[in-house]
């Protein structure tokens, strides 16, 4: 038998001569000619002949009944139903986490807590009154370090709801069908359905996502999963949603907003997939994507309080570093003036902050937020999202206001029209999320030239992006007159409209290849 199966090692060990090799080859060959196979696959399925045979004999099969977790999942993964389910449910998440739990949350700290009359607020005060301190240091603890961390806080109870939330869906075994469910569609533009589990990650943190891009095996998919895994909203990005869902999509005619920004998210990456693997960098089959989906349980609240405090500590601690130093930086230069002298907050005051601020902001004048806040506020962001928030509480001069104040309404509604809102949180939310996530993407691509590359190709896909909602916004939601911006923006779409449309590279060189050999034959 090992004979006829060419065994390398038998044939060698009887040292066979030339004409007896001949004969026993002949033999092989009339074989597999008559039975259509090669002898090595002959062997191996009259092998399989004798197990089978001997397996009816001995195995009786019954029909097994459908589990709990098989009748939910005919549901839950249903090739028609499965895609609608994940949307409600992600939109249940964000509605009880921005609309309404966590909202009655923050309303509660930032009344308690970090409001005009809030115990915090209260104790620096008194403080600061009963020591006499001088009126510069009093402004930056107030204004500075209670107000901008405190407006931080603030949003924590919607933090923690999120978390809580997604941690619920975790545990009880509902986030592995959504990788199931969108490894389908993933897989239609070029991505695995392993990049998703990174990109779920990221909607806690972003660094971490990044680093889960560890278990995609395939360099190229691994690469372009690093490069759409922030896109989504992380924690510190949700800060913002809430910001502009309390003060500029206020009641009812807002509750679409976070739920948009999120499945934007999913849009971008959507986008950016189909137009990477058209390029010759990121072309290919994407990795074969196989999990075992665990049963349906109910959720070990220890679990899930261990997931949401390991969130949440991270924040807190956040706060309590970049966020408090970003802070008293940013307030110290919104009361110098140009001349170095210190200037109380006032409209008519000229800080370095403004200056810079005027310097940058016909940047991101085509994209809705041209103003000088806005602008700090986004560049304060690059270093680390929840800055963003606390920016415009110190540039708004809004103090220790809570955001649902009408202080803070009236503030927003000056800087952003509802368009221009939309623009500004796409373009913070898909341009880079912090420097810990460059340095991130520095250590897992292992390559400057890819970790700029992503750096250069997050900014830019954020301004395209934001251009074109904010341009086209203007015009067919807000009825403005056109503009040469506008017609930048349709050529932003068009280009961007190729990218995903055209043919790949490798597949017009395939078709060359077969047309020449066609032409040979």
């Amino acid at each position: 038998i090992k004979l006829f199966e060419r065994d390398e090692k038998v044939v060698e060990h009887f040292s066979f001569s030339g004409d007896d090799r001949n004969i026993i080859e002949e033999a092989i060959e009339k074989v597999e000619k008559s039975m259509d196979d090669d002898s090595e696959s002959i062997i191996t399925n009259e092998r399989y002949s004798v197990i089978t045979s001997v397996i009816s004999k001995a195995v009786q099969k019954i029909k097994s009944k459908m589990t709990p977790s098989d009748k939910i999942d005919s549901i839950v993964t249903n090739r028609i139903l499965a895609l609608p389910i994940f949307i409600a449910v992600m939109w249940a998440v964000y509605y009880l986490s921005v609309s309404t739990i966590g909202t009655m949350g923050s309303d509660y700290i930032n009344e308690t807590v970090f409001g005009d009359e809030g115990f915090v607020t209260a104790f620096f005060s008194n403080l600061l009154e009963q020591n006499n301190v001088n009126e510069v240091l009093s402004g930056l603890i107030m204004n500075g370090i209670v107000g901008g961390v405190g407006a931080v806080l603030g949003f924590l109870p919607l933090i923690i709801v999120l978390y809580l939330c997604l941690g619920v869906l975790e545990d009880i075994g509902y986030m592995s069908r959504i990788a199931f469910i969108l490894d389908r569609i993933f897989r239609k533009f070029g991505l695995s359905g392993k990049s998703f589990i990174p990109i779920l990650i990221g909607t806690g943190c972003s660094v971490p996502g990044i680093m889960a891009t560890r278990t995609i095996e395939n360099e190229n998919d691994r690469r372009m999963t690093i490069i759409v895994a922030s896109f989504m909203p992380c924690g510190a990005k949700t800060e913002i949603i809430a910001l502009f869902a309390a003060t500029i999509f206020i009641g009812s005619k807002g509750w679409w907003f976070a739920p948009v920004c999120y499945f934007a998210g999913i849009l971008t990456v959507v986008i950016s997939g189909i137009m990477l693997k058209k390029t010759k960098s990121f072309s290919g089959d994407p990795a074969p994507f196989v999990m075992e989906l665990p049963e349906y349980h109910l959720p070990l609240p220890s679990n899930i309080i261990r997931t949401v405090w390991d969130r949440v500590k991270a924040f807190i601690i956040k706060a309590g570093t970049i966020i408090l130093l970003a802070t008293v930086v940013i307030w110290f230069l919104q009361n110098i003036s140009t001349k170095f002298e210190f200037v109380e907050f006032s409209e008519e005051s000229h800080s370095i902050l403004e200056a810079v601020g005027r310097i940058i902001a016909p940047i991101f004048s085509p994209l809705g937020f041209g103003n000088w806040a806005s602008t700090v506020a986004t560049i304060s962001g690059l270093v680390a999202k929840e800055v963003v928030v606390s920016t415009f509480g110190v540039v708004g001069g809004l103090g220790d206001a809570a955001v649902e104040d009408a202080s803070w309404i009236k503030y927003t509604n000056e800087l952003f029209t509802s368009v221009s809102a939309l623009s500004f949180m796409l373009f913070n939310q898909l341009c880079i999320p912090c420097f810990a996530a460059v340095g991130a993407m520095r250590e897992e691509m292992n390559s400057a030239k890819w970790a700029w590359f992503t750096v250069a190709y997050q900014m830019g896909f954020a301004y395209a992006i934001s251009l074109i909602v904010f341009q086209f916004g203007n015009v067919f939601v807000l009825h403005q007159a056109p503009t040469i911006w506008t017609a930048v923006a349709g050529l932003a779409l068009a280009f961007i409209l190729y990218m995903m449309f055209r043919k790949p590279k490798e597949a017009k060189a395939d078709v060359k290849s077969a047309v020449t050999a066609k032409s040979n034959q």
